[in-house]
């Protein structure tokens, strides 16, 4: 029901590195704000998402939703697939063991934080996505920054479709991307707060 009426590309629960039993689900609104609002309508005038909300809402503690923009490199770089198809092929190996790994870092005020930001994270991504020793499921599936919500916040979702094991590897390998490795050190002064949590895909969600 909640495919048909919005387009829902990644449903997932955390299984570490924050606070758990928490879904979290992102969607992309190729049309910007109008489509979305078009969207949201139309699961207020359904019924059976109406029934469907009086069944869920008991079960809930609160809410909350933010509207982030994908970077301009998602639609730059080949290597990185975005969130503009429903569902996009990422690997050809099954999705049972497969993660998410969605990486959050909190930036300091300013207008110009965020496109800084993102510059320098293009300028060392190359290196690190061809670093030797990279596990060959792991990919980048989009980069994002916030529009509405809690500003100045750009997220990472990586997928390892290898499990922890493959995000480990590949981890180690970043290590030894000269270029990642200066942009990184860059992005610390910029940044307040950096997260990490590992999320498993629901088996509804388009994304595995």
């Amino acid at each position: 029901l909640r495919k048909s009426l919005v387009p829902l590309r990644l449903f997932t629960v955390p299984e570490t590195g924050g606070t758990l039993n928490v879904a979290t689900h992102f969607y992309h609104y190729e049309g910007g704000f109008a489509e979305r609002d078009k969207c949201r309508a139309a699961q207020g005038a359904n019924l059976e998402w109406g029934r469907y909300l009086g069944v869920a809402r008991p079960c809930m503690i609160e809410q909350k939703s933010t509207v982030f923009v994908e970077a301009p490199l998602v639609k730059e770089m080949d290597e990185i697939s975005g969130l503009g198809e429903a569902f996009p092929v990422i690997d050809g190996q099954g999705s049972s063991g497969s993660i998410y790994e969605i990486r959050r870092y909190k930036l300091k005020l300013g207008y110009d934080t965020v496109p800084n930001m993102l510059s320098i994270y293009k300028s060392g991504l190359p290196s690190k996505l061809t670093a030797e020793g990279t596990d060959p499921t792991t990919s980048l599936v989009t980069l994002l920054y916030s529009e509405v919500g809690l500003l100045n916040e750009v997220i990472e979702i990586w997928r390892h479709g290898g499990g922890t094991e493959a995000m480990n590897r590949s981890r180690h390998a970043a290590r030894s991307a000269q270029d990642w490795r200066k942009a990184i050190k860059e992005i610390a002064d910029l940044a307040i707060e950096f997260t990490s949590t590992i999320h498993k895909p629901t088996s509804f969600s388009p994304l595995k």
